[in-house]
This record gives structure tokens, C-alpha cells and sequence, in this order.
């Protein structure tokens, strides 16, 4: 019962939307190459890149090249393997939803097990660098303070999350070194991947941005709920609404951060189209994005201040 109900809201709300599009062409013609164009302008020049290197550096275990006494700082304090802090560390450089992707991978390579798997999803959710600021603090706000700030904290409440859910120390770490890899092989398959993981995410996008772009015509929402639906649906369409209101900075960093650390509704189902087909449970990261928030909105408004952006 319960099921044919859900199929039938599903099958109610596809045709709503089908209706909408019909009637609002021009809106949502708009919005799909405003999408696209930050997809192009934005997204491939910032994740494409990492996701080839992330595959690279994962095949040839590049953890182990990194100095014993930066690892066993990382798993004292997080209580993780060198497998994990390999998620962790291109996790911070690349963006999501890479951690999800490389978690992916560890885990379908039998290098991290399925509790491990859950736990570092939970605290390896970070936005791309680059994105946070350029795009950000530099496009959207103006302001290179504010795109600084946001790093900061993005990153510091990552860390107090990953410290406060510690886990028992594990030690045991499984090595793709057992066997030869050719570089050929890993490159090509590397591409593969990031083209399929790419591709998925401008799907992704343009479906929020659209599902977005519909909810805020159709209910007239004013500037400041139309920027909460945004971020919640999307992260970057709510990050540049943000920045046109005319409110403190402080606000803004603080509503921007929060934005960030959850990651809007259209990372969340990037996360679950890398895990949908494993064992890897989508409540983990869910949980750990409620608890960023929280964490990162404190951090932020507490830096502002001090900073008196």
C-alpha cells in the first residue's frame, strides 16, 4: 500500500513538473543553459581535473609516499587507516563528490570495509577549494576575505566533526601494490570514470536547478525564502542568491558556510548515485552534514566577527 501510494506522488509530481516546463519554455530554457554554462564555466575546470588524479593516486597508493609522521598525526586524532586518510586527503583537495566517488572505489576494491566506508563519509564532505575561492568569494561576493573565511571553516568544522566521532583505532590496511599496474590502463580508466562521474553530475544540476527555478515561479516566493529553496536544492545557485541580498556579512559568510557544508539536495543524490548499488549507507553522510552545519555556522559567525568583515 504504502509503495503504490509513493509511486502514485511520484507519477503526480512528474507530470506537474512536465506541465510546468510546458507552460514556463522560456523560464526553463533559461534556467537549463544557465546550468549548463555553469557546468561548463565552473564544474569541469574545477572536479574534472582532481577526479583523473584522484583515480591515479589511488591505484598507485599514494598514502604511503606521504611522511609517517603526517599520517600518524591524522589517525590519532581521527582514528583512522592509511586507506581512509587516502579519502580523506583527496577529499580536501578535490571537492565533492569525490569523497563518495574514491569511497566507492576503496570500498569495491575491498581496501576499506563497510563500517569504515560509513564513517568517512561522514567527514570527508568538502567543497572544491578553487570553487570556495574564486567562484565564491571572488565572483559571488566580491569580497576574497569572506572566500578565505569560508575555506577556513569548511575545512576546521570537517576536522571537529572527524575528532569528535572518532572511532577505535584500526590499523589494518589492504594495498593495491600487491599486484602491477600499468599506467596506461589506470589513465584510461581513470578518464573513463571522470567523463561518467561528470556527465552525472550535469544531469544532476540541471534537474535541481529546473525543480528550483519551478518551486520559487510557481509559490512567488520573495528573495530571501527563493534563496533558501536555492541552496537547499542546489549549493552554487544558492551561494550566488545569497550574495545579492542586502544583508550584514556576516550573515552572509554564515548562511554561505551552512550552504557549503551541506551541499544542497543535488550533491546529496550525487552522493547516493555513487553508493545506490552497495551496502554504503546514505543516513552516514546525511548525519554528518546535519552535524557540519551546525559546527560550521558556529565556527563562521564566531571568525567574522573576530575578522570584522
Amino acid at each position: 500500500m504504502k509503495e503504490k501510494i509513493f509511486n502514485t506522488f511520484i507519477i503526480l509530481l512528474s507530470l506537474f513538473v512536465l506541465i510546468e516546463i510546458l507552460i514556463k519554455k522560456s523560464l526553463i530554457y533559461t534556467s537549463i543553459m544557465y546550468a549548463l554554462r555553469l557546468w561548463v564555466g565552473s564544474l569541469i575546470p574545477s572536479l574534472f581535473p582532481f577526479f583523473i588524479i584522484s583515480d591515479i593516486l589511488i591505484n598507485y597508493n599514494s598514502i604511503a609516499y606521504i611522511p609517517k609522521i603526517i599520517r600518524n598525526i591524522c589517525k590519532y586524532l581521527f582514528g583512522i587507516n592509511d586507506n581512509m586518510l587516502t579519502i580523506l586527503f583527496l577529499s580536501m583537495i578535490s571537492g565533492f563528490p569525490s569523497n563518495a566517488r574514491n569511497t566507492r572505489m576503496m570500498y569495491d576494491k575491498g581496501l576499506i570495509s563497510l563500517e569504515e566506508a560509513n564513517h568517512i563519509l561522514m567527514f570527508s564532505h568538502f567543497a572544491n577549494p578553487i570553487f570556495i575561492l574564486t567562484t565564491v568569494g571572488v565572483f559571488f561576493f566580491k569580497n576574497q576575505k569572506l572566500g578565505i573565511i569560508l575555506l577556513m571553516t569548511h575545512y576546521i568544522s570537517n576536522i571537529i566533526l572527524g575528532i569528535l566521532l572518532k572511532r577505535k583505532r584500526n590499523d589494518s590496511n589492504y594495498y593495491i601494490t600487491s599486484k602491477k599496474v600499468r599506467f596506461g590502463n589506470v589513465i584510461i580508466s581513470a578518464i573513463r570514470r571522470s567523463i561518467d562521474t561528470i556527465l552525472m553530475i550535469c544531469g544532476i544540476l540541471v534537474v535541481f536547478l529546473v525543480i528550483s527555478v519551478i518551486i520559487v515561479d510557481t509559490f512567488h516566493l520573495n528573495v530571501y525564502n527563493s534563496m533558501i529553496v536555492k541552496g537547499i536544492c542546489e549549493v552554487t545557485i544558492g551561494l550566488e542568491a545569497l550574495s545579492k541580498l542586502n544583508i550584514s556579512n556576516v550573515y552572509k559568510a554564515v548562511i554561505a558556510s551552512m550552504f557549503l557544508a551541506f551541499g544542497g539536495l543535488s550533491v546529496h543524490v550525487q552522493v547516493l548515485s555513487q553508493t545506490a548499488d552497495t551496502d554504503i549507507s546514505y543516513r552516514s553522510f546525511l548525519t554528518g552534514r546535519i552535524y557540519q552545519m551546525i559546527i560550521s555556522g558556529i565556527i563562521t559567525y564566531i571568525i567574522s566577527r573576530l575578522l570584522g568583515i
